[in-house]
This record gives C-alpha cells, sequence and structure tokens, in this order.
C-alpha cells in the first residue's frame, strides 16, 4: 500500500526527473515529505514560484524531457503562471503540480481557494483534481502522457487532505513520445517543383530544424539560398554555416532583410517567426513545419509540408536541382560581412579613444560607459563551447544575438515566444542544477534581475555555479528604444538601482562592479573562472541604439523629435 504523494514522487523519479521546483506549504506537504525519502529526487525550494516554473521549463527545453515545478494552495499556484506560459509557448513538456484546499472545502470560498481548474484552462492541455486515492495512478498518467505528447504543460491538483490517501495501483505506464513524421511523397515533390522552378530562394530557418542541420545545408548548397536563422535557431545552425546572414526582425540585420525581400521564394523550415511585418508578403512560400497550425499562420503559403525537417528534407534534397547561378547567395554574404566587420568595431575596448569613437561617444555615450557589444563579445570569448546561455528579453537578447555564436555544444534559452521579463536569472538555474559543472551564463537585463531579485540566493542555497552578466544601464532599455523610435521622450524606464554587486555580495555571490571598458575582458575571465555563483555588474551605456535593419523615415525622425523632446526637457 503506497499514498497519492508517494506514488506522484516514486512515478517521476522512474521516469527520470531529478528535480522539483516550488515553495514548501500545506497541500503540499505529503509531496514534498515523499521528495524527501526518496534520494533521487532533489527538491530546489525558490524564493517565488514564478523562478520554479522557469526552472522547470528551462530543463524540459534543455532535455526534452519533462520539467516538474510545484505551487501550494491559491497565491502559491497562481505564481507559477508566467513561467508556464513561457512553457506553454515554447513548447515545453512541464508538469505542475498544485496544491489546493481540502475537499470538503472546496467551493465554500474557502481561505485562499482558487479554481485551478480554471486558472489554468488556458495554460495547459490538460488539467484535473485528484479527490480520491482510486483516480491514481490513472490521473498522474494522463497528466504527464500529455504534456509529453503535446509538449505543453499539464496540471495536476492535489488537495490537502488527498496527498496522504491510499492507492492500491501504484505501478504506472508512461507512453513514449510521437514518432517523428515525414511529409507526404506527393507534398514534397510538389514543393521541389516549385523550388526548382521559383527563382531565387531565400530560406528562414528555425528551431524546430535544429536536428537537420546537414539537409539544411545540403539544401542551401543546392538551390544556392542564403538562409536567415530564427534566434532560437542560431543554436546548432550558426557555426560553420557559410549560407546563413544571422537574424531578422529588430534584432537583425540588413543583409537578412534584403535576401528575405530580394527573393522570388521563401523556404520556411521550421521555425513560427511571429512577426509578419517583417516578411515579405507578395513572394511564393513554402513551408514545412511539423505542427500543421503553423502552416500559413505567418504568411500566405503556396505549399504546405507537415512533417519533420530532418526526415522531409533528406527526401527534399534529391528532388532538387543545382543551381549554376549563385549571386543571391555570395551578393547578400558579402553584405553580411560588411555589416559584421562594421560591428566588431564596436568591441574593441579602445573604441571611443580613436577617432571615429570620439566623434560617436559625443552623441551617444558622453559619460564613456561600458559599451554592450563589448561585454557579449568578451562574455564570447571566455566561454567554453559547450556553455549554455540563458538572456532575458530586451537589448540583452540584442547584443547576445549579434556577439555570441552559438558554437560546439552550446545551448540558448530565452522568453522568446512569450518576451516575458524575468527568464534569465531562473532559466539558468534551472540550466545549471541539470548540471553543476557544466558552465552556465545569464545574460541578464537590470531591470529583470530586479523583478525577481529574491531568487539569486537559490543559486547560493543549491551551489549553483551561475554566472550572472548584468547589462546595468539603468534603464528599461528596450522600452526606451520603443519610446523614442515612435517620437516619444523617454519616460518611465529609468530605474534607481541599488548596488547590484553589493546586495548579491549580501546574498552570498561573489560580485564585482565593472565601470571601465579596458576592465571588461579580464572581469569576465575571473567570473567564469569561479567556482561558484558570480554576478558581474557592468556599467552599460543606456543610449546604446540597436539600429533596426531597414530603418524607416518615419522611424528616424521619431529617434529625432524623441533625442529632441529629451534635451528640452533636461534642460527645464
Amino acid at each position: 500500500m503506497t499514498t497519492v504523494a508517494e506514488t506522484i514522487v516514486s512515478a517521476l523519479a522512474d521516469l527520470g526527473v531529478r528535480q522539483v521546483w516550488g515553495v514548501v506549504g500545506d497541500a503540499l506537504n505529503p509531496i514534498t515529505d515523499a521528495i524527501r525519502t526518496d534520494d533521487r529526487i532533489e527538491w530546489i525550494g525558490v524564493r517565488h514560484e514564478e523562478a520554479a516554473a522557469f526552472a522547470a521549463g528551462a530543463q524540459a527545453q534543455l532535455t526534452d524531457s519533462l520539467g516538474v515545478c510545484m505551487g501550494t494552495v491559491g497565491p502559491g499556484s497562481v505564481h507559477l503562471l508566467n513561467g508556464l506560459y513561457d512553457a506553454k509557448k515554447s513548447h515545453a513538456p512541464v508538469l505542475a503540480i498544485c496544491g489546493q484546499v481540502p475537499t470538503s472545502d472546496v467551493g465554500s470560498n474557502f481561505f485562499q481557494e482558487v479554481d485551478n481548474d480554471a486558472v489554468f484552462a488556458d495554460v495547459s492541455v490538460f488539467r484535473a483534481t485528484v479527490t480520491a486515492g482510486s483516480q491514481m495512478p490513472f490521473l498522474l498518467e494522463q497528466a504527464v502522457n500529455s504534456a509529453l505528447a503535446r509538449r505543453g504543460v499539464a496540471v495536476l491538483t492535489v488537495p490537502g487532505d488527498v496527498g496522504e490517501l491510499d492507492v492500491d495501483q501504484s505501478s504506472t505506464n508512461f507512453v513514449a513520445p510521437l514518432r517523428r513524421t515525414v511529409a507526404a511523397r506527393s507534398d514534397i515533390e510538389t514543393a521541389a517543383a516549385a523550388l526548382n522552378s521559383g527563382g531565387k530562394v531565400t530560406m528562414l530557418v528555425g528551431h524546430g530544424a535544429r536536428a537537420a542541420r546537414d539537409e539544411v545545408l545540403a539544401v542551401a548548397e543546392t538551390l544556392g539560398a542564403p538562409i536567415v536563422l530564427t534566434l532560437k535557431a542560431k543554436e546548432g545552425l550558426e557555426q560553420d554555416n557559410p549560407y546563413q546572414l544571422g537574424q531578422t526582425g529588430l534584432i537583425g540585420n540588413p543583409a537578412a532583410h534584403a535576401a528575405l525581400h530580394s527573393a522570388d521564394t521563401l523556404l520556411l523550415v521550421g521555425t513560427d517567426f511571429p512577426y509578419r511585418d517583417w516578411l515579405p508578403q507578395d513572394k511564393q512560400v513554402i513551408q514545412l513545419d511539423e505542427r500543421p497550425e503553423h502552416i500559413g499562420r505567418r504568411a500566405m503559403v503556396a505549399h504546405g509540408l507537415v512533417g519533420h525537417a530532418k526526415e522531409t528534407l533528406a527526401q527534399l534534397v534529391p528532388l532538387l536541382e543545382r543551381r549554376a547561378d549563385t549571386g543571391h547567395l555570395t551578393g547578400h554574404r558579402k553584405e553580411y560581412e560588411v555589416w559584421q566587420a562594421a560591428q566588431r568595431r564596436l568591441v574593441d575596448p579602445d573604441h571611443d579613444t580613436k577617432l571615429v569613437g570620439r566623434l560617436r561617444k559625443h552623441l551617444d555615450n558622453p559619460d564613456e560607459l561600458i559599451r554592450p557589444e563589448l561585454v557579449a563579445a568578451a562574455v564570447d570569448s571566455a566561454a567554453t563551447d559547450d556553455a549554455i546561455f540563458t538572456t532575458d528579453t530586451g537589448m540583452s537578447t540584442v547584443w547576445l544575438s549579434r556577439f555570441v555564436e552559438m558554437r560546439g555544444q552550446r545551448r540558448l534559452l530565452g522568453s522568446f515566444n512569450l518576451g516575458s521579463m524575468a527568464n534569465a536569472m531562473p532559466q539558468a538555474l534551472g540550466a545549471q542544477a541539470l548540471d553543476r559543472d557544466r558552465q552556465v551564463i545569464a545574460f541578464c537585463g537590470d531591470g529583470g534581475l530586479m523583478m525577481l531579485l529574491g531568487d539569486l540566493r537559490t543559486a547560493v542555497t543549491y551551489r549553483l555555479p551561475v554566472t550572472f552578466v548584468v547589462f546595468n544601464n539603468g534603464r528599461l532599455g528596450m522600452v526606451k528604444l520603443e519610446q523614442e523610435q515612435s517620437g516619444l521622450p523617454e519616460f518611465g524606464t529609468e530605474l534607481d538601482n541599488p548596488d547590484l554587486s553589493a546586495v548579491a555580495t549580501a546574498l552570498g555571490l561573489q560580485a564585482i562592479t565593472v565601470t571601465r571598458p579596458g576592465d571588461v575582458p579580464d572581469a569576465v575571465a575571473v567570473a567564469l573562472a569561479h567556482d561558484g555563483p558570480y554576478l558581474l555588474d557592468l556599467r552599460t551605456n543606456p543610449d546604446e541604439i540597436s539600429v533596426p535593419p531597414r530603418p524607416t523615415v518615419s522611424q528616424g525622425w521619431g529617434f529625432a523629435i524623441a533625442k529632441m523632446k529629451e534635451t528640452l526637457s533636461s534642460r527645464e
């Protein structure tokens, strides 16, 4: 005989779950006690349940297996929501175990009572409340199988009087994930014919093609097609890729933008790139994706292929005709290399002391603060080739996308679909807990870090040696950019930060503040070599602008008007 709580914990351990993230309390007590007595699972108690959900989602994405988090009755479970929404939009299989008031009090508006089935309806692929021992392990099996098969969030609610109920049948049967599929042969042949006769081809390749590197490169070589990578596709597809042009969108570059718009045909592979305004809408579009609902969601599609990238492209490549004219590829590659060379000048610690730098700094960096490009490039140079990077939504993502190469076995996580603040630090905690010997680096904005600041202590408590690189510009930088691009003066974005290195030191981390560009490379090297959590507080330039790939006249006027208003305001 075993209990509901023991059944849950034992089954998850058998499945291979190594950590459970959350905050202890009331209804969860039987479950956390079962974790205490099962040495196969480590309990990691965070300071905020949102951090627990982000950490569990990060582990699910890195391992392609189940991540688990817990929140207790009412507010504790509600705090999970933001991290769970990130898991949903990232297609990460996560099980959230939520507490509930005792069954006899359900529906009575009891203290802290929340209708979990209603609250989690939109974020979950499965949700259920356990009310009797006889429902186990069946509800657990449905929850886990749904999360794994549908790549989403499952929510299992356990009232306070249910965890200790007896269970007669405790053996579980978790099913294997769905087999990888190949698009229909007739659809592959039709797509091949369209590509062969489709003029200049540009590929937009996403994270769904990460396992299809060889096949993606074979298509590009055969068709002489430049490859625009989504941010998530940097992982596995950026290194040693003579066809790639980096990213498009607000974080992108002119070459990628031009390659998309000068093509006759676009081939979209494994991407649900959400920004329609950055995609041309007058091209022949061929889209390959494992999810049928993604086909045609961002652009009108002439030919859709439903299947996994590797298996489908393997059948497509032999049907393609080799292009003799590679001008479309070589022209945009040259443009990309020119842009990269211009960007690299900004990573020189002495940039602002040279002629061009001296002229520029008077306009955008009169206080001679550290340029964020230098920080990102220094981390890229010093980090190991199997480092895991996490990045906050905002300007830190811009600098990572442009100056950190996903070479070797490097991995990359961010809130790239939800776009949440405060994700980098808890995702880094989740990544580091999987392997405490692997280098994990969090690119944190100062605004994001302050939002979940308490969980820096979690890195100390559980000996998680993450390096937190803080782009401390005293701003909500992306919001500042949005305002100025629209012609609005900066308002409400300034952050009155404490001494972040002193705060980190008080929390038990090693930390240092860096203010001079010339000190950045050595400071980064010391931080990455430290055997324990380390916070680098880098005072970066708040006026560093990420110029859009094709700035419009209205955007240019917007910046000019905004800066004029800001100057006039500062003189009042």
